[in-house]
């Protein structure tokens, strides 16, 4: 094998020489990082490349007369001109190749009795155009500076494009190897044709791997109890509202709602939440002190759902959590309260887990997550989910009373961590 060295101030830079003087004979081995780049100085990296020995016996370098040569960055810009024009070339092939199936199956639909067929050089075609568009994928996927997780094996050219989507979506990097580690160790090999069928066996895997709490309804002679905790400004009494309104107006059956309300440190959020239960005409009951709180449950035992707001509080303020745990404890009735931890999915992983961690003394049930709109990662969510075992229960994906606000599912946490929210599927 002959190994080449290209040098540039980006890796980019120098995989673009690479691909001006060696095409696409050339396989990529290492890239290095000779200088990093800092104030007032520039970087240099290093990517080798090596050739075969029947493509190194003819290779040779050609240099151009000084009147024909162009500048580094038009060479570049041809080269990234190539790549759009092959992907722009695979569309045109993609709609030409459609065109005869589309006949023969209207063709078919005429004739129902004659079996289906598939031509052999339409089967070629298609899987030409196939290997032509991960060969795109893959030269677009090597433009991304990222490092490649720290695993045995390398990541085959199909799955790149897998790996940086979840990585670029804020989820955990050791939660990522290993369910890379899994997919390389599990996947069958037919599966790994194209990148299409790799992101579709990564979104069932993913999806397998996300507890969900199914929303139940009470059944006769029973009730419901949920307590909204989390920290301050994540959405609980707005969450309070939508959840009430949903088991008051939007179920088959129109459910009796009660409102306890803990937070009598923000005037505010007390007022908020009374101006609801008028709208709805609900029941609400305010604790000041522990031991008032089982006297609230009783005062609320008529309804079907009983909806506990807390005070926000700061995860590290163990006062306030304390005395929420403290109103757990003076519960003396027969009724179970439902613990659910209500985080926003804007903030990152780590800082997600340190509020799970600190409010955990008051066993948490289920979580909420709010703010979906106003977030483009969606790897945070995945990522507490998996290291906690946790199910999770609701979405909040605006401030709209009560339409903003649906019931969890692993489809819609894996279609937004992948491909982005849409509101449009919700």
């Amino acid at each position: 094998m002959k190994i080449l060295t290209f040098s540039g101030k980006t890796p980019t830079e120098a995989l673009k020489k690479a691909k001006l003087e060696v095409g696409d004979d050339g396989m990529l081995i290492e890239t290095r990082e000779i200088h990093k780049r800092g104030l007032g100085k520039e970087g240099l990296y290093e990517i080798v490349i090596g050739l075969d020995e029947a493509t190194a016996a003819t290779y040779s370098k050609i240099n151009k007369p000084l009147q024909e040569q162009k500048p580094i960055k038009k060479h570049s810009e041809e080269v990234l001109y190539d790549i759009s024009h092959a992907a722009t070339q695979i569309s045109q092939i993609a709609d030409v190749a459609e065109e005869p199936m589309y006949s023969y199956a209207q063709e078919k639909s005429l004739k129902p009795k004659q079996a289906s067929f598939e031509p052999k050089e339409l089967k070629d075609i298609k899987s030409e155009i196939s290997k032509l568009g991960d060969k795109v994928k893959l030269i677009q996927n090597m433009f991304w500076d990222e490092k490649s997780p720290d695993i045995e094996s390398q990541i085959p050219a199909e799955f790149a494009e897998i790996y940086r989507l979840a990585s670029q979506s804020g989820m955990n990097k050791d939660h990522l190897d290993d369910i890379m580690r899994m997919t390389l160790q599990h996947m069958p090999a037919k599966m790994r044709e194209n990148s299409s069928t790799v992101k579709r066996y990564f979104q069932t895997l993913l999806r397998k791997m996300i507890p969900i709490r199914l929303e139940s309804m009470p059944t006769k002679g029973t009730k419901k109890v949920i307590m909204l905790v989390g920290p301050t400004g994540v959405g609980k009494t707005t969450s309070i509202a939508k959840l009430a309104a949903r088991y008051s107006f939007l179920m088959q059956k129109k459910y009796k709602v009660g409102l306890v309300v803990l937070d009598t440190y923000r005037i505010g959020a007390v007022e908020q939440l009374m101006q609801y239960a008028r709208m709805m005409k609900l029941g609400i009951e305010t604790v000041v002190d522990p031991p008032e709180f089982s006297s609230a449950l009783n005062s609320l035992r008529y309804c079907d759902y009983i909806l506990i707001d807390t005070m926000g509080s700061s995860p590290y303020d163990k006062g306030k959590i304390e005395k929420i745990y403290e109103c757990l404890e003076a519960n003396d009735t027969e009724f179970s309260v439902d613990v659910v931890l209500v985080v926003p999915s804007s903030i990152k992983y780590d800082d997600l887990k340190i509020t799970y961690d600190n409010f955990s003394s008051l066993s948490i049930d289920t979580m909420m997550f709010t703010k979906l709109d106003e977030t483009r990662g969606f790897g945070n969510i995945f990522s507490l989910a998996y290291e906690t075992k946790k199910p999770i229960s609701y979405f909040s994906v605006g401030q709209e009373v009560p339409e903003d606000l649906v019931f969890a599912s692993s489809d819609f946490l894996v279609e937004c961590l992948l491909n982005g929210f849409n509101r449009s599927k919700v």
